[in-house]
């Protein structure tokens, strides 16, 4: 999940002639587009360079759809202007972030990573500036009236891979960062476990950003067991350090080779085709490892109107990767706000014109990349803590010669099992 910087020189300066701006601060995306209608500004924003989840690529696929855009015209008229923000992983970054997006007079924050909700959207619901498509990492994004999640976020896919490991797993060891958030994570995971009368996982909490994870992963793998026993880690970037970790374990190696040896598995955003990419592929200590996702698996021909926009518009700029999770939330969340600034029609955009709109139930299609996304209050699922969750649809995936494919076609509602969550 980590984002890759530019590999060159001439990628670096190709970028910055776009217009793109560099996430160590905030910059603005200038347009080409002319005509009598006023811009549209919005924010993105990505913790960047910082010992926790980096995501990079969420500002830059921003950058990236803007230049498509506002080479076609703009949206319905209007030139698109994406400023973007490094959020640093820190309440203070976030809150920063924020501000800046009143002070520039953002219509609306869209597809962007922070998981210190209570910081950035106190200032966003004060302006009145939605929300749209965040990571769903953060519990506000899906408590907040100004906030239009995406997708199901942890809780749906922790939930739903509770779902997927209880046919496969006798039992289960769930490695998770000892934090407020992760501290939710295996309510979740053993409601999707219980639906099919499965024992509760091994709660196991971790350091959010340890150097390595001998201790937790020799305490997750005893406890699974051998034969059917499964590893689940979801901490993160620091799911790729975790596995390194379980893999040097003594006997590691032999007891990969059984059939009954322990498995290994994750969700979307702790696991995703770069890491395994990154990680040796087919060699992969990934190989086989059960993944719960958000989204169709990466090479579905859903994502080809989005591969064509950063084959033709990211030009050198390898943050922006395809399969990333975090660069495919952005590319629907901008598909959110390009189709109700369209229905709009409207010379000028403001912040309440894009909320108002999208809470009288303007119902927006994803191209298949979820099910039709509507935020009016029947559409949403109303659970604890998650009670905008308008998507609860998840995807089943394995990891086989490394690539990540799916495990079983279409998706999954995970909707009663969130709601079954102590």
């Amino acid at each position: 999940m980590t984002g890759r910087r530019l590999t060159s020189l001439l990628a670096y300066v190709t970028t910055a002639a776009a217009g793109a701006s560099l996430l160590t601060g905030c910059g603005v995306l200038p347009g080409a587009t002319g005509g009598s209608r006023e811009p549209v500004t919005v924010m993105t924003w990505a913790p960047d360079q910082t010992r926790a989840t980096n995501m990079p690529g969420m500002p830059a696929m921003a950058q990236t759809y803007a230049r498509w855009v506002n080479a076609q015209g703009g949206i319905d008229g209007h030139e698109l202007r994406v400023l973007t923000c490094n959020e640093q992983n820190t309440t203070a970054g976030a809150a920063a972030c924020a501000r800046r997006a009143v002070h520039e007079k953002a219509v609306a924050v869209v597809g962007s990573y922070s998981q210190n909700g209570r910081a950035f959207m106190a200032p966003l619901e004060a302006a009145g500036i939605p929300y749209i498509g965040g990571y769903g990492i953060a519990e506000d994004e899906f408590t907040s009236s100004l906030s239009y999640p995406v997708n199901g976020g942890v809780a749906a896919l922790v939930a739903g891979h509770g779902m997927q490991l209880a046919g496969s797993c006798d039992r289960v060891s769930l490695v998770r960062p000892d934090t407020t958030a992760g501290d939710k994570l295996p309510e979740l995971l053993d409601s999707g476990l219980h639906k099919a009368s499965h024992r509760g996982a091994v709660d196991i909490p971790a350091l959010e950003d340890a150097a390595e994870y001998t201790g937790p992963a020799d305490r997750a793998r005893s406890r699974a067991g051998g034969e059917k026993g499964c590893v689940t880690a979801v901490l993160g970037e620091r799911t790729q350090t975790f596995f390194d970790s379980f893999r040097r374990l003594p006997g590691q190696q032999e007891e990969k080779r059984d059939e009954g040896a322990v498995r290994i598995s994750s969700v979307l955003g702790s696991v995703d085709q770069p890491v395994i990419d990154r990680t040796g592929g087919p060699h992969s200590p990934f190989e086989g490892a059960f993944v719960t996702g958000w989204y169709p698996e990466a090479g579905d021909k859903r994502w080809a109107p989005m591969r064509k926009v950063i084959q033709e518009y990211a030009f050198a700029d390898n943050r922006v990767d395809p399969a990333d999770a975090g660069v495919q939330t952005t590319w629907i969340a901008y598909t959110v706000l390009k189709a109700v600034v369209e229905s709009l029609q409207q010379d000028a955009i403001t912040a309440e014109d894009i909320s108002h709109s999208l809470d009288r139930g303007e119902r927006i299609d994803t191209g298949g990349l979820t099910p039709s996304l509507r935020w009016k209050y029947e559409d949403m699922l109303g659970a604890p803590g998650f009670t905008r969750i308008v998507n609860r649809e998840v995807t089943f995936q394995v990891v086989r010669q490394g690539r990540l494919v799916a495990q079983k076609p279409g998706f999954v509602d995970v909707g009663e099992t969130v709601l079954s969550a102590p």
